[in-house]
């Protein structure tokens, strides 16, 4: 009976130890997505009044979980049944990450500056506005928040349903879990600290003391530019994930990449500098023209639509 106990908490340690390694290859896979849902989520739910900034996060949080609840029942399902189709959502997911990747990209540089004006002119107006619906606008933000979130979360489940396809049930289910918790507490709890900072820092630059003040001001002046740089490396990290997750989808691409990654080790001085940048690199110029691509294709036929509804 002893011999049979000690046999089962072996079993567990081992199984223990198996969803810890795969947790951090799921993890490290992605927190490319990561760094996107937590610089969109944080851009979703600023806007609304500083009082009214954390419920907002709470019920975008509790939305996330019942997206987490349906994503990761799913995933176990299409494992179960089709596991052929994990690498087709994948490819599917990569394509995405990389099309919304150019998306965000063309957004910054082709849309006007007198609308993105006239856009935070009316939000402003709308905060301001005693009269205006505020429980509307917030239940907006809060949507498109969930919506967002969805999509992303299915993203961090298909990615990690990749890492852990080989493995048994049990750790598959402890991995995918782990994640989905780990993924939704480590980003709404960031967006909730990011959101206060300017409230943080607005509180302490009217403190008394000079030391509290600088840092009050420090505060305020970090705070977009946190916001730019969170979407800036999100952007970078669409690209580094969604053509990773293409490259490895095409074998002969990916031996490519593997052969000059090699190749790049070999030369004097810089070699290994050069083999680990490499493949990064080789990934975001595949995503970036798949993205390209796919931008232009969906361009082009909902040009076509709106020419066929003339």
């Amino acid at each position: 009976m002893a011999s049979s106990l000690f046999l089962l908490l072996d079993d567990m340690a081992a199984l223990l130890d198996d969803v810890a390694a795969q947790t951090k290859i799921a993890a490290q896979k992605t927190a490319g997505v990561l760094g996107d849902d937590l610089a969109l989520n944080a851009e979703q739910v600023s806007g609304v009044r500083a009082e009214r900034e954390l419920p907002v996060v709470w019920a975008v949080f509790k939305g996330s979980m019942l997206n987490k609840a349906i994503l990761v029942p799913a995933a176990l399902l299409i494992s179960a049944v089709a596991p052929s189709l994990i690498i087709v959502m994948l490819m599917i997911g990569g394509a995405y990450l990389c099309y919304e990747g150019v998306e965000k990209i063309l957004h910054v540089y082709l849309e006007s500056k007198e609308k993105i004006d006239e856009h935070r002119a009316e939000l402003t107006n709308a905060l301001l506005d005693p009269e205006a619906d505020l429980v509307a606008l917030e239940k907006e933000k809060i949507k498109g928040a969930i919506r967002t979130d969805f999509i992303l979360s299915a993203e961090i489940i298909v990615i990690t349903l990749g890492t852990v396809a080989a493995s048994t049930l049990p750790t598959r289910i402890a991995v995918l879990v782990t994640i989905a918790l780990a993924m939704t507490l480590g980003v709404y709890g960031l967006v909730a600290g990011i959101v206060k900072i300017d409230d943080a820092g607005l509180h302490l630059s009217k403190k008394d003391s000079v030391i509290l003040k600088y840092i009050g001001r420090g505060l305020l002046a970090a705070a977009p530019l946190l916001m730019k740089a969170l979407s800036f490396f999100g952007t970078v990290a669409m690209f580094l994930v969604g053509g990773g997750i293409l490259t490895h989808g095409f074998h002969q691409l990916s031996h490519a990449i593997e052969g000059l990654a090699h190749s790049a080790a070999t030369l004097p001085g810089i070699g290994s500098v050069l083999a680990a940048i490499t493949p990064m690199l080789a990934n975001a110029t595949v995503g970036i023209i798949a993205g390209s691509i796919l931008v232009a294709v969906i361009h082009y036929i909902q040009k076509l639509r709106g020419k066929s509804a003339h």
